[in-house]
């Protein structure tokens, strides 16, 4: 069965029908997480979600044996074992279109009584990489992600946002920039708002880069209170597919009370 199906789905990344895809759950598996490969599924649309633990890796074999089967659920190339790689685009996907961000009164309130946080981007990439991974149950960053992130980073494609109490690193967040969208991947807190703060001073510091929308690709109470809006995957894709004229995103050292305006 297993080598069965492989043959009758196995595919590329450019004859991938992201469009066409599960609204829910994976739209392939396989693959690598190669900077290459990762560059190319963000520019589809498409996250990485790693199984972690063989466990897992079963649980997805179980879960989507019969829509692989059936040809919904593609398989990519380069992977052995391509049910260890999950590859997700949800329908529809929150995001933050840069004009319409906001921050709670509750943020606000906070990051004006607190004068020593700040801010810088790609400042410790992988360090906000590995912080975000510690302490999760559901552990999809796994070493060779990271790796393949971490080469991305040094190609210009991947970035972090960094919140500091003093000389303390506190929160974070990061993701990779395709055109006039960036897919944030995950966050971290060490204080009580600092995730959010990340969140909020990289779609600042986005807008000032040319870009237009901030991909939060998990929806949830604290992505809304930041403006993130669900839009329907071919809307999401058109996003991509957009004219856009990038600038560099600015990366200095700031205070964070600023976005309190």
């Amino acid at each position: 069965m297993y080598i069965r199906t492989l043959a009758r789905t196995r595919g590329s990344w450019e004859a991938l029908d992201v469009l066409g895809g599960p609204a829910d759950g994976p739209v392939a598996f396989g693959g690598d997480l190669g900077p290459q490969s990762l560059l190319a599924a963000y520019r589809r649309g498409l996250y990485p979600f790693p199984a972690a633990t063989a466990e897992q890796r079963i649980v997805n074999e179980l879960m989507y044996e019969a829509e692989v089967e059936a040809g919904v659920v593609k398989v990519l190339p380069g992977c052995d074992d391509p049910y260890s790689i999950a590859w997700c685009s949800p329908d529809p996907r929150p995001v933050i279109h840069v004009e319409r961000a906001r921050l709670q009164r509750s943020l606000r309130r906070q990051l004006r009584s607190t004068p020593d946080w700040t801010t810088t981007a790609d400042r410790c990439f992988e360090r906000v990489v590995r912080q975000c991974r510690t302490g999760r149950s559901e552990q999809w960053l796994t070493d060779d992600l990271l790796r393949g992130l971490c080469v991305l980073h040094g190609l210009g494609h991947a970035h972090s946002v960094e919140v500091w109490e003093g000389d303390e690193l506190i929160g974070g967040t990061f993701g990779v920039r395709v055109g006039g969208v960036f897919s944030a991947d995950s966050q971290f807190t060490l204080r009580s708002g600092a995730g959010k703060t990340a969140v909020a001073d990289l779609v600042r510091r986005f807008a000032a880069a040319g870009g237009r929308a901030v991909d939060v690709q998990r929806d949830g109470d604290h992505v809304r209170l930041l403006g993130a809006r669900p839009v329907p995957r071919e809307g999401y894709l058109a996003l991509l597919a957009g004219r856009h004229e990038p600038r560099p995103l600015p990366t200095g050292r700031l205070p964070a009370r600023r976005l309190a305006g």
